[in-house]
């Protein structure tokens, strides 16, 4: 994965499945990973306790399918 997720657009399989868009069927993504982040934890400015996601954006339309880290 590059700095801020993949540079090309990928097949993904999350639980042993390939992922197919939720929208428009496609199935190549790009991968990020997100924070999720919290009220208290920024007020405290603890921000990077927080958990991640990570995330796969369709190449095709852009929506962003959300999957926490374990």
């Amino acid at each position: 994965m590059a700095l801020f997720g993949s540079s090309d657009p990928e097949p993904a399989e999350v639980g042993g499945r390939p992922l197919t868009c939720q929208v428009c069927g496609h199935t190549r993504f790009r991968r990020r990973r997100a924070k999720l982040n919290t009220t208290w934890m920024t007020f405290f400015e603890l921000d990077w306790l927080n958990r991640s996601a990570d995330c796969y954006v369709c190449d095709r339309c852009g929506f962003v399918h959300w999957f926490l880290t374990r």
